[in-house]
């Protein structure tokens, strides 16, 4: 038979292969759940009580799961022991590398950030190499960190402004870099920080990319208070760059060739200012951070002591800060309306610098959305447009990639274990 042929049957799943996918299942439920006892995951699952058990002894064995307390179901027998993720043991390294810093942190196998490292740094005028270096250094040091509290991370992802596939920086035009292994120069500079460990997986994402994943999973978009979870949106970032990311249906549309969601480089006036990227007026060019400063006065180069400025004129009433921001927002709105009428979200999160600037920014947004958009729905102040939540970026969008993974397949990474 021509395993080529996608009409073939595929190979039956063998008692190992079930196994193995049982306790990714029972991994994620108890996850999902928060806590819950052997029964209730038995019945959530559709396993018998006794597959589930000897699946969690595993998974208990493994370091994977706690038990603590008892909970009662309010029906007659005896209370069950409630599982729950482990706090120590296997977890997530997130490290995010932008125009003017980098953050590292970790995240344990509930998702909870449990360290987290920032450095300001600017990167544009330094090599890839010397950039990646540091963010080797600042990797490490958290990584101590963990250490101490019995935390161990087990794989790496790097989260970067640019054009990420293949373990490379395709191209990051804030940054200057073209063509960048990134993946195989961090993981040097981390292991060459310590020998005595096994070296780290290490893989790279887009920075929207990941932040919208955060924003899915930890922040506004996950649900709660009554509130439905928010599963189809469009993601930008507003830092040096504006960066941009589309999740439709809980899943992240990366296109042909992963480059989706670059909505920082939509052409807003031909004839426009130059872009790094090589073109003329994109999005960037206008609502960019560098951008919003100088419209408003204030230096360019600034960054997040620039924007802070910003705000607090724009509080004050300043009216060259206002003028700017809803010049911005103007803009915004515009190229927002293109991507929502192209692809239908609930909703448009910004984040960012776009998160503490949004009350001065989405007026002029909300208004050209309801005058462009086709359908209908979108009407000022209805809460499509949104901030994003403090709880998600990058960072930690990369570290919880991590342990997603984990959680899909625990067995694998029991196999692996690191120092």
């Amino acid at each position: 038979m021509n395993s080529s042929d996608p009409s073939a049957t595929p190979p039956k799943a063998d008692k190992a292969t079930v196994r193995r996918h049982n306790l990714s299942l029972v991994l994620r439920t108890v996850h999902d759940e928060g806590e819950a006892t052997r029964a209730q995951v038995a019945g959530l699952v559709g396993l018998t009580r006794a597959a589930v058990s000897s699946l969690v002894d595993q998974l208990l064995t493994d370091g994977y799961l706690t038990e603590w307390g008892k909970t009662f179901s309010g029906q007659a027998g005896r209370p069950g022991t409630a599982l729950k993720m482990a706090r120590t043991g296997a977890a997530g390294l997130g490290v995010e590398i932008n125009i003017d810093y980098v953050t590292v942190c970790v995240v344990d196998l509930a998702g909870t950030d449990r360290v987290r490292l920032v450095e300001r740094m600017d990167n544009r005028s330094a090599a890839p190499t010397a950039v990646l270096a540091q963010a080797a250094r600042i990797a490490a040091r958290a990584m101590e960190s963990a250490q101490e509290q019995e935390l161990r991370p087990v794989a790496a992802e790097l989260a970067l402004p640019g054009l990420v596939s293949g373990g490379a920086v395709r191209q990051a035009p804030n940054l200057g870099w073209n063509r960048v292994p990134v993946e195989g120069l961090f993981a040097q500079a981390l292991t060459a920080l310590r020998p005595a460990h096994r070296a780290l997986p290490v893989s790279a994402d887009n920075e929207a990319n990941l932040a919208a994943m955060a924003e899915l999973w930890f922040g506004g978009c996950a649900g709660g208070d009554g509130e439905p979870p928010l599963r189809s949106f469009i993601y930008l970032t507003g830092e040096i760059g504006i960066g941009g990311a589309l999740v439709l249906g809980g899943q992240l549309l990366r296109g042909a060739h992963g480059f989706a969601g670059e909505i920082g480089h939509v052409v807003v006036d031909a004839e426009g200012p130059a872009c790094r990227c090589g073109a003329r007026g994109c999005l960037e060019q206008y609502a960019g951070q560098s951008a919003l400063l100088r419209a408003a006065g204030l230096d360019p180069e600034s960054g997040a002591a620039g924007v802070a400025e910003l705000e607090s004129r724009a509080r004050a009433g300043d009216q060259r800060a206002l003028a700017a921001l809803e010049d911005a927002g103007r803009h915004l709105g515009r190229v927002l309306s293109g991507a929502v009428n192209l692809v239908d979200p609930d909703a448009v999160m910004l984040g960012g610098a776009f998160r503490v600037l949004m009350p001065w920014l989405a007026p002029a947004a909300d208004a050209e959305l309801t005058a462009r958009v086709v359908s209908g729905l979108w009407t000022p102040g209805n809460g499509r447009l949104r901030a994003s939540s403090s709880s998600g970026d990058a960072a930690r969008g990369a570290a919880a990639r991590v342990v997603r993974e984990v959680l899909a397949d625990p067995a694998a990474y029991a196999a692996r274990r690191t120092d």
